[in-house]
């Protein structure tokens, strides 16, 4: 594991400094109600409500906002990994498909549970030096536990030389 990752994880679960970064990285995200729940080596939980400043006009919340909290469960795992590292790592969404199970109406968890697959990925990129993409997966479900989407999230890292 990235030696830098245990403060990450702290940082990213603190209720302050979470918030700071998201205002500050990703105002969108923050002012749609987009909040990190957990994060592990494994794992990432991110929610995002239902709420007017979310919300499409078929009164459930909109695709854009899922889609944000989607992308944050999977690069807040990747972005972990590639912290502080030397030689330095760059991270870039290169594609993302979604599948839609049932209308988004109250707040929407986000796991990707790919954080080791992510981890070993980013080591195989800093030793050979060679970009590789990654297919993360983050599932999203309703209060009931009901599967609300999934998100296919790819992931190009390239080590800096």
């Amino acid at each position: 594991m990235n030696s830098y990752a245990p403060a990450f994880m702290q940082q990213m679960t603190h209720p302050l400094k979470s918030r700071v970064f998201l205002l500050w990285k990703l105002p969108a995200a923050f002012f749609s109600g987009v909040r990190i729940k957990s994060i592990s080596a494994e794992k990432c939980e991110v929610t995002v409500p239902y709420k007017w400043f979310s919300q499409n006009p078929f009164r459930s919340t909109y695709f854009a906002c899922l889609a944000m909290a989607a992308e944050m469960s999977t690069g807040i795992l990747s972005l972990m990994q590639i912290m502080k590292r030397q030689p330095a790592v760059s991270m870039l969404v290169v594609s993302l498909e979604a599948n839609y199970f049932k209308k988004a109406v109250d707040l929407t968890t986000f796991i990707c549970e790919d954080g080791k697959a992510l981890e070993a990925l980013v080591e195989e990129v800093i030793t050979s030096g060679e970009a590789r993409s990654f297919k993360a997966k983050s599932v999203g479900t309703n209060k009931a536990g009901e599967v609300v989407a999934e998100f296919y999230i790819t992931w190009s890292f390239k080590a800096k030389r």
